[in-house]
């Protein structure tokens, strides 16, 4: 009973009580025993004046009486194995042999488990070995050969895929996470449209810091300002190329503005935003892999090289345009990609790596003017002598009058070009005039959408948006001309 008390009481107090009970006990038992030896001495008789004290008395009163001793003080340090047995009785004062200590009945953690115990162990390890038995036949299966769908999927031949099974196994696994770094589509473009409608070449343009810049403070928050020359780089380029936006802006930052770039949607066939790039070392990079367009007809305009490092060979990396007044480099590149557009050529990838890292407006007004000169001169070669030297002709023999010179025909390039600018003219004539039945049949499409999408939330939201007229887009894009800053305000 005392043992399990003291488990349940503190240690120190639970000492403190065991001892101080022991010490009263022991100081009883010989008050009982001092009592008891002053009992059984005998009776003296009351000394008299005249008699002597007998020599027995004497010694008894010569011999000093114990000590009384104190109580033990309370405050000690000891351990359990100190403590005298509590349930060996009486009989150690007097040298009889201690009882052994009583079990308790307390459970051990050595004993054997309960059943409920032995049930969820051997669960455990069932479940334990079911795990590694899964991940090594998900291993198995990860490593297993190539498909003709898998291969046609990733884009990769027999040839360019890892081959054995550790390097499979290793590209599976990463494939399955994936959906965080890679496009939201494994096609970014539907299959391109058949010609006529179609294009043979595919022209995609960034927007920050190429045809846009944005700015922000604290008085006017966010404007965009649209760079010089955009609206005929779009629209001349338009007849030869598939232009596509493709921008690391999100979607509803960027479409308002190609909303503001291109009104009626006349230009871009297509858009791209950031869901639509992936993430390799944590930098948003437009993978021209998943594009679903010939690579060999593809070239890509951007501002920052680290946004096409997957394909430089595609790309033409142009400085970035901060806001300056009468920038010419968009229109300093038209004749450069209107030539590529007139030649076709079977792949613009070993022309664009001839330009890299040159200045490719002035380089190439330097191969134009070399090819006008040398037409030129072929001209005079082919003309040479001919019907005619020294001015002498058969009708001024008759009488008839001389004919003026013989103006050198345009080359090749400037006859296509002169057609291209003729259909550019006609093309801007015809918006101009029909500006108002664009507008209206653009209000009625947007009428129409809010009418379908008032019902939901999302078209709550839209409308939300709408009021606030490009807000979400980065404030109002305005165009830059002389005698306005590159962050005009709003016009």
């Amino acid at each position: 009973m005392y043992t399990t008390l003291l488990t349940r009481l503190p240690a120190r107090r639970a000492l403190a009580t065991v001892h101080q009970g022991t010490a009263v006990r022991a100081f009883a038992s010989k008050s009982r025993s001092s009592k008891g030896s002053k009992s059984q001495q005998p009776s003296q008789p009351s000394p008299s004046s005249s008699d002597s004290t007998p020599p027995a008395q004497e010694q008894a009163n010569a011999q000093p009486s114990p000590p009384i001793q104190p109580l033990r003080s309370l405050d000690f340090e000891t351990t359990l194995a100190d403590l005298p047995s509590l349930s060996a009785g009486q009989g150690q004062g007097d040298g009889s042999e201690p009882q052994e200590r009583e079990r308790t009945g307390a459970k051990s953690s050595k004993d054997s488990l309960s059943s409920i115990e032995k049930k969820r162990k051997v669960l455990g390890r069932i479940t334990f070995a079911a795990m590694l038995l899964a991940l090594g036949a998900e291993g198995f299966w990860l490593g297993r050969e190539w498909t003709g769908e898998e291969l046609k999927e990733k884009k990769l031949t027999l040839e360019t895929a890892p081959s054995s099974r550790w390097d499979r196994t290793k590209t599976r696994f990463w494939d399955m996470f994936g959906v965080f770094s890679e496009p939201q589509w494994p096609q970014l473009l539907p299959d391109p449209y058949p010609p006529p409608m179609g294009k043979p070449y595919t022209l995609l343009i960034s927007l920050e810091d190429l045809l846009i810049w944005s700015t922000w403070d604290r008085k006017t928050g966010w404007k965009t300002a649209k760079r010089p020359g955009v609206d005929y780089f779009i629209a001349y380029l338009s007849q030869f190329y598939e232009l596509v936006i493709f921008t690391t802006m999100p979607s509803y930052v960027g479409a308002q503005i190609v909303q503001k770039l291109d009104p009626y949607n006349m230009f871009f066939t297509f858009q791209l935003f950031r869901e639509g790039t992936r993430v390799v070392d944590g930098e948003a990079v437009k993978d021209l892999s998943f594009l679903n367009r010939p690579l060999n007809k593809v070239i890509i305009l951007d501002a920052h090289p680290e946004h096409v490092k997957t394909h430089p060979e595609n790309a033409i990396v142009l400085n970035p345009w901060k806001g300056e007044i009468g920038d010419k480099g968009l229109i300093g590149m038209v004749p450069f990609l209107e030539s590529i557009g007139i030649y076709r050529p079977d792949d613009v990838r070993p022309i664009l790596q001839a330009y890299a890292g040159k200045d490719i407006p002035i380089e190439y007004a330097k191969k134009e003017a070399e090819a006008k000169q040398k037409h030129i001169e072929e001209w005079k070669e082919r003309h040479k002598g001919g019907l005619s030297t020294g001015g002498f002709t058969l009708s001024g023999l008759f009488g008839g009058s001389a004919p003026a010179a013989s103006p050198i025909p345009p080359t090749y390039l400037e006859q296509k070009r002169a057609e291209a600018q003729a259909l550019y003219r006609e093309e801007q004539a015809y918006i101009r005039a029909h500006k108002d039945e664009f507008e209206r049949l653009l209000e009625e499409d947007k009428n129409r959408m809010a009418k379908e999408m008032s019902g939901s939330l999302w078209g709550a939201m839209g409308l939300i948006g709408d009021k606030k007229d490009g807000a979400a887009a980065g404030g109002e894009v305005v165009p830059v001309s002389e005698g306005t800053s590159g962050t005009a305000a709003k016009s």
